[in-house]
Formats: C-alpha cells, sequence, structure tokens
C-alpha cells in the first residue's frame, strides 16, 4: 500500500537562500547608510587629538615688551646755527648743565652787537637830556636872577617917578616910561618862568620815553643774550645721554631735535597692542612676564591712542623693578583682558581657522572614527578656547587642520 511523502520544510537550498537573502538586505542597509554620510580615511599619526577639559579660563594676550626709562627728555635746538663743537657722544652719563654741542649762529651775533650799540647811543642821549635839563635849569636861575635885578631897579625908579610926578617935578611922559619899564620886566619874569616850566615838562617826557625805550632795548638784549647762550646746548638733566643725532659742521634749525637724554631713576614697559584690542585695554589691567626665575608684575599707566602699522601703543609700570634689567631688553608680556572664569575649555589648533569655530570633529567608536558636530566657541588666549555649547568635558577633539578633509562628515581613523 502506498504512504504520503511530506515535504521537508527547511532544506539546504531554502536555508541557503534565505541566508543570502538576509547576508544582501544587510549589505544593503550598510551601503545606503554608508551613502548619506561621507567619509574620508584619515591616518591618525597625522592629526593632532585633544581632549576637552573643565578648568579656569584666563583670557590674557602675549605682547612684545621694550624696556624703557620712566622719563625721557628731548634735546631740542632753541636757536638755529652750525654744529660747531661736538663734546659728548651717545652713550654717556651726564649731569645738569654739562655742555653736549656749541652752536654758531652769525647772524644772532651780529643782531646782538647792533642792539647792544643801540642801546648806548640811547643811554648816551638819556644823559644828554638829563644834562640839558639840569641846564636849563642853571639858566633860568640866572636869568630870574637878572630880570629881579632890574625889575628892583625899575621897581625903585618907578616909585620914585610916581612922587616926583605927584610933586609935578616930571612930566607925565617921564612918569609912564618908568612905570611901563618896571611892568616890561614884571611881565617878561612870568613869560620867561612858563617858558622854562615848558621846556622842563618837555625834557621830563623825553627822559621817560628815552628811558622806556632803554628798558624795553636792555629787556631785547638780555633775551638775546639769552639765544646766543642757547648756542651752548647743556643736558637740562643728569642722566643718560642715549643719542646725539648731529655731526661738527651740520646745519641745525631752531626747534630740530637733537638728541635725548634718559632719567635712570625708574624705568616702565612700553608693549605695542593689536588694535583689535584698542577697546578693550585701559589703565589698571594687570599683566606679567617671568625675568630670572621670577615672575615680575605690571600695571597699565597709559594708552595711546595713536594707531600705527596695525597697532598702538601701552606704557606699563612696574609693581617692583627687577634687579638686571636694563634698557631696551625685550620680553615676552602676559597682558590680562579680563578676570578668571571657569569654563570648558579646548586647546587651540589650526582647526579654527579652517571652520571659524563653528564645528568640530569629535571622536567616538573608542577613537576609530571622528564625527563633525556643530559648536559654539567664546573667548580666545593664546592656549585655550572657551566653550559655550557643543562639547562637553572628557571629550576629544581633532585640533590640527582641516584643511585635507573637505566637507566630510565622517574620518575613518587608521
Amino acid at each position: 500500500m502506498d504512504r504520503p511523502i511530506k515535504k521537508k520544510i527547511f532544506t539546504f537550498q531554502r536555508l541557503a537562500i534565505g541566508l543570502f537573502t538576509v547576508g544582501f538586505l544587510v549589505f544593503a542597509a550598510r551601503t545606503v547608510l554608508n551613502g548619506s554620510q561621507s567619509s574620508l580615511n584619515i591616518n591618525r599619526e597625522k592629526i593632532t587629538v585633544s581632549k576637552v577639559e573643565r578648568g579656569v579660563f584666563d583670557e590674557f594676550i602675549v605682547v612684545t615688551g621694550m624696556v624703557q626709562p620712566l622719563k625721557t627728555y628731548q634735546l631740542d635746538a632753541i636757536e638755529g646755527g652750525y654744529v660747531s663743537q661736538k663734546l659728548l657722544d651717545g652713550g654717556a652719563s651726564v649731569k645738569k648743565g654739562d655742555l653736549i654741542l656749541k652752536l654758531e649762529n652769525q647772524r644772532l651775533t651780529m643782531d646782538f652787537v647792533n642792539r647792544e650799540t643801540e642801546m648806548y647811543r640811547l643811554i648816551n642821549e638819556l644823559e644828554n637830556t638829563r644834562l640839558r635839563l639840569r641846564q636849563d635849569k642853571f639858566s633860568l636861575r640866572k636869568i630870574l636872577s637878572e630880570l629881579d635885578f632890574q625889575i628892583q631897579q625899575a621897581k625903585a625908579d618907578f616909585e620914585r617917578s610916581d612922587k616926583l610926578f605927584a610933586d609935578k617935578i616930571i612930566s607925565q611922559q617921564e612918569f609912564e616910561r618908568a612905570k611901563n619899564a618896571y611892568e616890561r620886566l614884571a611881565g617878561q619874569r612870568e613869560i620867561e618862568i612858563e617858558n622854562q616850566k615848558f621846556q622842563e615838562e618837555n625834557s621830563i617826557i623825553q627822559i621817560r620815553q628815552l628811558e622806556g625805550t632803554l628798558d624795553r632795548t636792555k629787556l631785547n638784549l638780555t633775551m638775546m643774550k639769552d639765544n646766543l647762550a642757547n648756542l651752548a646746548v647743556k643736558a637740562p638733566v643728569s642722566g643718560l645721554l642715549s643719542r646725539v643725532d648731529v655731526e661738527i659742521g651740520a646745519s641745525i634749525t631752531a626747534g630740530q631735535n637733537i638728541g635725548q637724554i634718559d632719567d635712570l631713576n625708574g624705568f616702565k614697559m612700553r608693549v605695542e597692542v593689536d588694535e583689535h584690542y584698542i577697546s578693550r585695554i585701559f589703565p589698571g589691567l594687570e599683566g606679567s612676564f617671568d625675568f630670572n626665575g621670577a615672575t615680575v608684575k605690571l600695571v597699565v599707566s597709559k594708552v595711546y591712542p595713536e594707531v600705527r602699522n596695525g597697532r598702538f601703543d601701552v606704557d606699563m609700570e612696574f609693581a617692583r623693578i627687577p634687579d638686571g634689567i636694563r634698557r631696551g631688553q625685550s620680553v615676552p608680556v602676559r597682558l590680562q583682558l579680563g578676570k578668571l572664569a571657569d569654563a570648558t575649555l579646548i586647546p587651540t589648533g589650526g582647526f579654527f581657522s579652517d571652520t571659524g569655530g563653528n564645528w568640530v570633529y569629535i571622536l567616538n567608536d573608542g577613537g576609530k572614527k571622528a564625527i563633525k558636530r556643530n559648536i559654539s566657541l567664546g573667548r580666545k588666549n593664546p592656549q585655550f578656547f572657551e566653550v559655550l555649547s557643543g562639547l562637553e568635558p572628557g571629550e576629544e577633539v581633532i585640533t590640527s587642520s582641516y584643511e585635507n578633509f573637505g566637507d566630510k562628515d565622517v574620518l575613518n581613523l587608521q
């Protein structure tokens, strides 16, 4: 009798087809996933990987500072001329009043001689006027004395004539002649007094004018003497004559700078700062630099607003001047821009120039891959960026340049 034969459900062929189908589906899925994200194979030894940390953010910039004297005095020529003698060169120590240069100015010397001659002429004229005034006074006294004698005689004649005329001894004509002679001499005396008074007042006015002119001439002469004295250029203060920019025979104009004297009683630090920070630098900011194994503190004392070649100058005072520091030394100065604050930090690197700080590659999958992630950065110092969002402490980031990565979303690290 025939028996029905049951068909096997899991045959070898069906198992093989099923495994092939599953494998194909997995392969297709991976292909689709990989197709949605572009990737690039990278040699790990050619990149820099840094860890995101939580720490204290210190906002500062590093600038180059140069040690300068606390005070400098410019040597300017008060009067022009040509250099006849040069007694000191740059680098010499000077005391206040030491002679540095001698100038000659023939025009100024001739003007002084002419003005001096004019002064002596005025002195002579003034003395002559005073002498004439005294002589006029003596002449007046002499004239008045003679007139008084004549008046006295004329008065005696008039009084006698008056009695004789009353007694009808002389005629009226003789009486009037004696009277007129007396009155004429009396009137002449009054006129002479007024004339002498006018001449005296006029002489006094002339004397005052001459005295005023003479005083002004003497003042001008004193000023010209000072100008001649200024032809000898002397040190206004004690210190170091750092430079003298002229040589013998050179022609100097009035007001021309010819040198500089440094006051060695103190120093300051002059630093140049990029104009990008001009709104953030102000007196009172602190700075520091390392010198002979110690940290030297500085404080901003003056900010110069003039910008030259994209930079501006800042003066910083020493909290304490260290031993051994010298004028002209250059040191890197750490200039603080803000207070210390806790923050998430990422080391600086070439990635910023490629991404602008908007995204980075984050390592995951055990460090075998790096995936692009958007982030936000804040302040910056020479060592770290302040992370505002997108990164957590402990994560690893590629901080070297992204120039050769293109726009790949995933980097396969090998």
